[in-house]
């Protein structure tokens, strides 16, 4: 068998990014139709941070985040979604996306694996303004999400106004704060719905 080429490597990669579309979420889509898969809520939130960019801090690279979120669910090939409201072992998951990032990101050619992977760790480490609003987007979509398909995982996972706080608030808030005042205001106003229903 003769060595790959650069190009072989490449597409390779992109072969197997094509299974990311396979990965069902436990969102669910604004019309409520059905599961979205992890490639649509990339391609989504990509769509997210150049609408919304203008909720980025000033120290905030748009065209990095943008690399981020189309990145950030690649490791879901292997090691799947885990819902945010689910039962999760937090060790477990990291271990498991970071094999899953060894060989993913391993398929392309060094220069390439090292620079999209450096990419996706940072998004990871979310210690960057950029990474911190990438973040943000990441949690924002979801509740925007339910509340279009009226409840949509938070009624799968019996998820109460003060979950949505402690797991989601606070990380919207770091990297954008005016996008969780707004989504708080509209979150606190479905739940008052629901209890008087």
């Amino acid at each position: 068998m003769t060595e790959k080429t650069r190009l072989d490597r490449q597409i390779d990669f992109l072969v197997e990014a094509d299974k990311l579309k396979n990965t069902i979420r436990a969102t669910e889509l604004c019309d409520g139709s059905r599961y979205e898969n992890s490639a649509e809520h990339s391609w989504h939130l990509t769509l997210y941070a150049l609408v919304l960019a203008d909720q980025a801090g000033p120290e905030v690279e748009i065209n990095l985040v943008i690399k981020m979120l189309i990145l950030h669910d690649l490791v879901e090939i292997d090691a799947g979604d885990n819902p945010i409201f689910g039962q999760l072992d937090h060790a477990a998951i990291e271990a498991a996306e970071q094999a899953a990032a060894d060989r993913i990101f391993g398929l392309l050619p060094e220069d390439q694996r090292d620079h999209l992977r450096a990419i996706w760790e940072e998004f990871e480490a979310a210690s960057t303004p950029s990474a911190q609003f990438a973040k943000s987007l990441d949690r924002f979509q979801p509740p925007m999400q339910n509340l279009a398909s009226g409840g949509g995982s938070w009624t799968d996972y019996d998820v109460t106004e003060a979950q949505i706080h402690d797991r989601v608030g606070s990380k919207i808030a770091i990297g954008a704060p005016g996008l969780w005042d707004y989504a708080k205001a509209r979150i606190a106003a479905f739940f008052a719905a629901q209890k008087s229903t």
